[in-house]
């Protein structure tokens, strides 16, 4: 009987997770101890695995993410608790907020959708499909559970007499030994976790001065229902999340990866517009690298599961952008075709949303949603495709600060009445599928003639920003502008639109002039102040390529600069900072010379958006894309800056042979025409060389932050890394 004892605890996990199999209809819903009568444990989370194939606890460490043990999703946890990272393999539901009753309408149903597992111990992180607004998480204790300590603990599991209970019980644990990821517990005045409690809360503490200090992990089980009487022990084992504090914030606070199949590693995809399919010229081509060695692959309209067919000059991929447009975990592609013929409408335009899946894009059940005017819902069916409209020549992809997806979708050629091009974007967000122009209520800017407005479009969890470059702001021929909106819909059933930016407001340093193309590109990242809990304002970056610098009194025409706001929760906005290469004799690398078009592309990120933000994770990359280099012409630059602080500052000049990217420059082939920021690098597209189709490179953050050491780099190009050595402007977008 001695050996008894710790060949049964081996077998613990097994018992304790497979046990809930056998409810077929309904998991294990409680432990043994007392019933929970109010909100204190509302973080715990009932976890439901499959048809309830397997019942689970877990507990709210973050608006977006519970912890809960491995074993849940371990394929035989009698053998194994690896887990792979990724998308579960069986649909998951959490449920967070019911603790005193869980037929109630309280808290909030959600689905995981990403399970980042730990290797050493029975502890899984699980991202939810959207954010937990009403439930306030529980924070991770820094101390280690200490022997003779007592803890409670909660779960979702069996009690002595109900199989399936309505309310969370909580009991209570002496601590026998602590050990390096785990601790054994006893349960006291006859309490014991049960089928079901696995990845339930060990707390240190109550109310809100409660701290997790483990998880339930392994049971005897003594005394829970359907448990063999003579078993009388209620002992058992935690695992210890205490010094898992640095790690949940890595993950929790990243900036989300584009990820195509699900598999927890990061997936790029390279634009090629100008590809021939077919024989067909430019007809347009999405090439997607898998992260992980795990091949590449071709997207184009030629498939039978992508809308349309490929066409000369159609130009598929112009404009690309990712989100998880059905929050199954998998990253969805958004590509927009605007030179799409529809009928005899030439460019007319249209959108299609590529679906991800654990096989990659197009291999799911759900493939294609197509985005055109003349057909689907609201706005896109009551407008019809005319020529010249370009629907999808911009395309901001994200998720509400509710965690809702949506996409703004330019149409910067559409006429408004008899007003040709003078632009419309449509604003696509659950059933909402809305056109905006500058003819709707309360858009600043009038409707004029080849205003392009949705030339260009951002957006973030809180704002949205269309610009029109073209613009007439007084007398001046494009000037530009901008309009920035909220998600909050108005009454009209639109974003609300908040104010608009031009370089004639007192506001604004400058001075509308012809031709400045204020808002030619935008770039608009979250932003957290100090003293706010979340990312709840916003900082917006405004290129104006074709505006003329003085510069130590000699007029630069078309040197192009870079304007920074900060965007509130209330809807009002002041200046930040404006940057331009400056002289050679200043703190901002590089010069300011004519035809430079500093500003034609920006870039930004905010690498810790949970974090408040700092110089070192706001981060600007400004494409200079016909900047000499020597006497090299249109070999193209990029000037990286920090988002808060003086622009002499934190700075960076990049060009070819620099920051990893081989040189030498090249004429014309306009560095930093694609730029594109993730949360680890920058990812640099040149379509126009080096190398027969185009080039991709990613840069590692520290290779074009300053100070920063380079670090190796990695090389997108056809004919390499099994990639076709076949295309016409291979790296035109990357995402």
């Amino acid at each position: 009987m001695e050996h008894a004892r710790p060949l049964r605890l081996a077998a613990l996990t097994a018992a304790l997770v497979v046990g809930p199999i056998a409810l077929c209809a309904a998991p294990a819903s409680a432990a043994i101890g007392t019933p929970v009568t109010d909100t204190s444990y509302d973080y715990t989370a009932q976890v439901v695995v499959g048809d309830h194939d397997r019942g689970c606890s877990g507990v709210l460490v973050d608006s977006e993410w519970l912890l809960t043990a491995a074993s849940c999703f371990a394929d035989n946890p009698a053998v194994s608790l690896a887990v792979p990272a990724g998308r579960p393999k069986l649909r998951t539901t959490a449920t967070v907020g019911r603790g005193s009753d869980l037929s109630s309408s309280a808290g909030a149903v959600r689905e995981v959708v990403e399970l980042v597992p730990r290797t050493d111990r029975d502890v899984v992180l699980a991202r939810l499909n959207r954010p937990v607004t009403n439930v306030a998480p529980i924070g991770l204790a820094t101390t280690a559970p200490a022997a003779g300590e007592e803890l409670k603990f909660a779960g979702f599991g069996r009690t002595r007499t109900e199989w399936a209970p309505l309310a969370l019980h909580t009991g209570t644990y002496t601590v026998d030994a602590p050990a390096t990821t785990s601790a054994t517990v006893t349960g006291k005045d006859g309490t014991a976790a049960c089928m079901g409690d696995t990845g339930g809360p060990v707390v240190r503490g109550s109310g809100a001065s409660a701290q997790l200090v483990a998880l339930n992990s392994q049971s005897f089980q003594g005394g829970c229902l359907a448990i063999d009487p003579a078993e009388t022990r209620t002992g058992g084992v935690a695992a210890r999340v205490d010094d898992l504090g640095s790690w949940v914030n890595s993950k929790v606070g990243a900036p989300r990866v584009t990820d195509f199949n699900c598999d927890g590693v990061e997936d790029t995809a390279i634009a090629d517009p100008k590809a021939a399919v077919g024989g067909k010229d430019g007809a347009g081509v999405v090439r997607i690298v898998y992260g992980g060695g795990k091949g590449t692959a071709e997207i184009n309209q030629d498939l039978d599961w992508v809308n349309g067919g490929s066409e000369a000059g159609d130009w598929f991929g112009e404009a690309t952008d990712t989100v998880d447009y059905n929050e199954d975990g998998c990253t969805d592609l958004v590509v927009g075709t605007p030179s799409e013929d529809l009928g005899t409408a030439t460019d007319a335009g249209m959108v299609d949303v590529l679906y991800g899946a654990p096989g990659g894009i197009g291999t799911g059940t759900l493939k294609d949603t197509n985005f055109q005017q003349g057909a689907g819902t609201g706005s896109f069916k009551s407008s019809t495709a005319e020529t010249g409209d370009r629907t999808g020549q911009s395309i901001a992809a994200g998720t509400t600060a509710a965690g809702e997806p949506f996409l703004v979708i330019g149409s910067p050629g559409e006429a408004i009445g008899t007003v040709a091009k003078a632009g419309m974007a449509f604003y696509v967000r659950g059933t909402t599928a809305i056109a905006i122009s500058q003819d709707s209520t309360g858009v600043p800017g009038g409707v004029e003639a080849n205003d392009g407005f949705g030339s260009t479009v951002a957006a973030d969890a809180g704002h949205i920003v269309i610009a029109a470059p073209n613009e007439t702001i007084g007398t001046d021929a494009g000037a530009g502008n901008a309009a920035v909106f909220s998600h909050t819909l108005n009454s009209e059933g639109r974003p609300t639109p908040l104010f608009g930016l031009d370089q004639d407001l007192d506001a604004v340093s400058g001075g509308a002039e012809p031709g400045d193309q204020f808002g030619k590109s935008l770039a608009l990242v979250s932003y957290r102040p100090s003293g706010a809990a979340t990312a709840n304002e916003s900082i917006l970056a405004v290129g104006s390529p074709g505006e003329d610098m003085d510069i130590d009194g000699v007029s630069k025409v078309d040197t192009g600069m870079v304007q920074t706001f900060r965007i509130t929760a209330a809807g009002t906005f002041s200046q930040l900072s404006t940057y331009y290469s400056g002289t050679a004799s200043d703190a901002v690398p590089g010069t300011s010379e004519a035809g430079d078009r500093f500003g034609q592309s920006v870039a930004a990120v905010n690498t810790a958006p949970r974090a408040v933000s700092t110089a070192a994770t706001m981060k600007l990359a400004v494409g200079i894309t016909d900047e000499a280099v020597g006497t090299t012409a249109k070999a193209g630059a990029i000037t990286t800056f920090s988002l808060l602080g003086s622009p002499s500052a934190n700075n960076r000049w990049i060009e070819a042979g620099t920051s990893g990217i081989p040189g030498p420059a090249g004429a014309n082939q306009r560095l930093g025409q694609s730029i594109h920021y993730t949360g680890t690098h920058l990812y640099v597209g040149m379509p126009n060389g080096p190398g027969s189709y185009g080039t991709v490179y990613s840069l590692p953050l520290s290779n074009v932050t300053a100070g920063g050491s380079n670090a190796t780099i990695t090389t997108f190009q056809p004919g390499q890394g099994g990639l076709p050595a076949a295309g016409g402007r291979f790296g035109y977008v990357v995402r």
